[in-house]
This record gives C-alpha cells, structure tokens and sequence, in this order.
C-alpha cells in the first residue's frame, strides 16, 4: 500500500550537487535520474566511469549498460551507452545482462567488459564479455559461456597490481562460491584458484589491503537485502576467513546489496543497491564509507556525506536532530515506547487520521531532512510530508527487518529562514511507520 487516497505534489528526493545521499533519487547533470545499478567503477587518469544496469524500464530484461563519467564521485554526467542489444543472441532485449564490470588489458590496450549474462529465467548462468579501445566504448560482444563449464550468476572481476586478473562469481545454484584467474586477454578463464565451498555468497567485491585480500558479498535471499559478510586471506588463493559482518545484522547492510567496493585512501567506499523488484529504475543507491579505524572492515551510515578523492577521505556532514515525540501528536498518533528508539519514545499510527508537527529551524534554502524511523510490516510503507501547512510530498519507507530496527530515509524540503513546522503523516489513509526522530542538514 504505497500509495495513499490524497492528492499530493511530486516527492522532492533527488540530488545532483557535491554531496552523496543514500537512499536519494541521483540524477545526472542533465537532470535525469541516474540508472547504473549492479555498479561497476573504473579509474583513467582523473575520471571516473560508473557502469551499470539501465533499468528506467522497471525489468530485468537488458535495456542498456550505461556508462556516465565524474571526476569528485559525487557529480556524474551521462555518456553513450557502453553496451546495447543485439537480437538473436544472449543480449538480446529478451535475456539478462546484469553487474559490469571494466577493467583495462595492457597487452591489447583495450578495455574488457565482464558481465553476468542469462535467459529471462536464470536458467543458462553464464558469463559475458565485451571489448572496446576506449572507456565507455561502444563495446563489442564476444560471446557468453560458463567459465570452466560450471555456472556463473552474480559476479565480478578483481584485477591487482600484476595485472593478473580474476573472475568472483557465484556458481553450482549459488552453493559454492568461485574465483578464478582470466588469461592474459582477459577474454576467458584458465583456472579456478579458490572456492569457498557451501558459502551461498552472491555480489561480490575484493579489496586489496595491507597485502591482505579482503571479499565482500552478500547471502542469497533474491531481491530482498540480507547482512552483507566480510572474509580476508592472505592471497587470492589462500583459504579465506569465517564471514564477519560489514554493518549490525539488524540492519541487512542498510536494506542495500554489494554492488562494488572502490578504494579510498586507506579505506575504501562501499558502492550497493537498494533493490525494489516491482520498480526496478527506482531501487536506490546506497553508498557508504567502509572504514578499517578498528582494525577491520565496517560501513559507517551517513545521511549526507562528501569526498576527498585528492586526500582520499571523506566528511559526514553534521546536523540538528529532533525527536518526534516532542512534537505536536494529533489525532490517533500514540507514543510507543522502546529502548531501540532514540529517546526510547517515537510517534506511532501515522496516517489514517494520526499525525505529528515537528518544529524545526531553516536557513532559507533547499535541505536534506533524514527521517529515522521502523518498519517491522513485510513491504514498503510511506508518510506524507508537509512543510508550513504547503502541499504534501510523499516519502517512501522501506520495511526496516523489524519494529525494533531503526532506519532512514531522505528528503530535500525547502525551508524558510528560521522557525518552521514539518507534519507527518496528514491526510494519508494508509498507516506510516513509526517516526523515532528527524535531522536536518544544512548541506545541499
């Protein structure tokens, strides 16, 4: 129940500017929403170049790989498309080509794309791939197969300092997870080097560090999100540790999936995909910093946040919390109360007649307002939002895995210098989940 019985104003939820949102609408430079899911990301000199899954036509079936290009990781701008359909073969409108990755083959001086290719069912598992002399192509297919005969669905490529490179993939009906070495072309595989037997692992990402190999993916669970796992070994082919998590359990990596992990500095950026199966050009990114301060790998949430690529860190931006429950609570809003909220109070029943007015101070502009709240239901709930008694916009809220586990969601409200009120909740006939508290940013 998405969508409530009131006419409300189109959601502001999009960010094109110097900062990095998760959970936001992204959009280009041009203003269109970003489409590059399954991200891949590669590095030429200055620029960036994000490669992804256009699904702007809410399927799984190819459309389009995209390739947009940025120099700070936080401002993109779209180029060609890398890769397109071609009837009559496995990337044909009618099959699935899904997380492509890039990397650059020094002996050919090209650059060889690497992709999960399948039937609209899932039933052939293979691997795809695709050449062109400059970053974003056009590339050319060159053919799908099963590397070394076996099944290769969720995948990726890791390329280190030798140039020897390696296909991750999740293989045998996703049981058994697999690494194997490219040849010098990078147009197959020669040999398997590691396999992490009965892992279940899918969406995979290495990270070299400190000489040690670290392997980041997720379990099997469809499109719905589950705690993502790390694992580190000593070399690529060496036995990998017992799976730690990147982020609380609770929180199933923030509902998001690995997608890519990109190194920063001493750290790295932590790259996946909030899925949404039926709207699949609406699944949003969710993209974090992935921090060693403690001595292993851990995602640190931040609503708002910028880059440093020059330093190689980054700033979480601050902002001014304000608890829901000291709000105005009418109607058939209740207060429940919880040690898991901030508090140990929310404003709970929502919508259906139950609201809540937050008085909050602006600064005359545009601002990113995160709503933290739970969502124990099976699906996706939403609030309405209105600013000083003005239209309502609507903010869509992801079940959170349970009523004790808090999340966030963004909005860009427009406040006004000063004192203002926020209303949650007016007006909807569907129920919204509970509201724990709200911070706004000053960052754009």
């Amino acid at each position: 129940m998405r969508f409530p019985l009131l006419a409300i104003a189109t959601l502001s939820l999009v960010v094109r500017a110097t900062v990095i949102v998760p959970g936001a609408t992204w959009t280009d430079t041009s203003g269109n929403v970003i489409q590059a899911h399954g991200a891949g990301i590669m590095k030429v000199g200055s620029t960036f170049y994000w490669f992804g899954e256009d699904k702007a036509a809410n399927s799984a079936l190819f459309s389009a790989v995209s390739c947009y290009t940025s120099t700070d990781m936080m401002t993109w701008t779209r180029q060609n498309n890398a890769l397109t359909p071609i009837a009559n073969t496995m990337i044909s409108t009618s099959n699935i080509v899904e997380r492509p990755k890039v990397i650059f083959n020094k002996v050919n001086s090209e650059y060889v794309m690497w992709f999960h290719s399948d039937t609209s069912n899932y039933g052939v598992a293979m691997v795809g791939v695709a050449t062109a002399k400059t970053p974003c192509g056009p590339y050319t297919y060159k053919g799908s197969f099963n590397p070394l005969g076996a099944e290769s669905r969720d995948m990726s490529v890791f390329q280190d300092a030798a140039q020897t490179a390696y296909l991750l993939y999740a293989s045998d009906n996703n049981q058994n997870f697999k690494i194997s070495r490219l040849d010098t072309n990078y147009y197959n595989v020669t040999a398997q080097v590691n396999v992490l037997t009965a892992s279940t692992l899918e969406a995979p990402g290495i990270v070299k560090r400190n000489g040690l190999y670290y392997l980041f993916a997720s379990h099997t669970s469809g499109w719905d999100p589950n705690p993502n796992r790390w694992f580190v070994a000593s070399t690529i082919s060496s036995p990998f540790s017992a799976q730690q998590d990147i982020a609380p359990e609770p929180v199933r990596t923030y509902f998001s999936q690995n997608a890519f992990d990109l190194p920063l500095g001493t750290n790295a950026v932590y790259m996946g995909d909030r899925w949404r199966p039926e709207l699949l050009g609406s699944s949003r990114y969710i993209w974090l910093p992935l921090t060693w301060a403690s001595g292993v790998p851990q995602l640190i949430w931040a609503d708002v946040w910028t880059l440093n690529i020059a330093a190689g860190t980054w700033t979480i931006a601050s902002g001014t919390s304000y608890e829901a429950e000291n709000g105005v609570v009418s109607g058939s809003a209740t207060i429940p109360a919880d040690p898991s909220f901030s508090g140990g109070k929310a404003v709970g029943f929502l919508g259906n007649g139950g609201s809540v007015t937050i008085t909050v101070q602006g600064i005359g502009a545009a601002q990113w307002v995160s709503l933290y709240y739970a969502n124990g239901d099976a699906t996706w709930r939403n609030t309405t939002v209105s600013v000083n008694g003005g239209p309502s916009v609507l903010v869509d809220q992801p079940n959170t895995g349970g009523s004790h586990v808090i999340l966030s969601v963004p909005v860009k409200l427009n406040l006004k210098s000063g004192s203002n009120t926020i209303t949650f909740g007016a007006g909807q006939t569907n129920f919204a989940a509970d509201l724990d508290r709200i911070i706004v940013y000053t960052a754009s």
